[in-house]
């Protein structure tokens, strides 16, 4: 019962491990998820995701909630809840999705940290690669800051 369409700008920033998508507007589109082999789904917007979509029933899926405001950069805590998140899924061998509304600005900005940790890249190297994959991604000044900050906090590329 899976569908074959994809969520809104659901796209892999790195195949089996983690994946980006705008709000997730059906069951169908989780299931869709599920079908990728995604077995955490990390919401970004103000509002869980359970206050539009009755989640219950996903009971191999788990999902966590890091509100960031719309337009604004996450904070180094929400930065570092989010890989921690990532990386304790993906060391068993478990994907992870995560989504804002549009899938572009605070998602981008997550997946850019994510390079930046994982990958060791500049600033600059990350967000281009996540805007390469994800095009609109990163949508403001503020959010291309806090992945130089964030790279300067992992004392890279000084």
């Amino acid at each position: 019962m899976s569908s074959s369409l994809p969520p809104r700008n659901f796209s892999w920033l790195e195949e089996g491990k983690l994946a980006g998508l705008a709000y997730p507007s059906s069951k169908s589109d989780i299931q869709y998820l599920m079908s990728q082999g995604i077995q955490h789904l990390i919401t970004l917007t103000e509002s869980p995701l359970s206050s539009t979509i009755d989640i219950d029933g996903f009971v191999n899926l788990k999902f966590s909630h890091i509100p960031v405001v719309d337009l604004t950069p996450p904070t180094l805590d929400q930065i570092k809840e989010f890989l921690k998140i990532v990386e304790q899924t993906n060391s068993k061998g478990e994907a992870v999705a995560v989504h804002c509304q549009y899938g572009k600005g605070r998602v981008g900005t997550m997946l850019a940290c994510y390079l930046v940790e994982t990958k060791r890249l500049c600033a600059k190297d990350a967000i281009a690669t996540v805007r390469s994959k994800r095009p609109g991604s990163i949508e403001t000044v503020e959010q291309e800051k806090v992945i130089v900050k964030f790279a300067e906090y992992l004392k890279q590329c000084e």
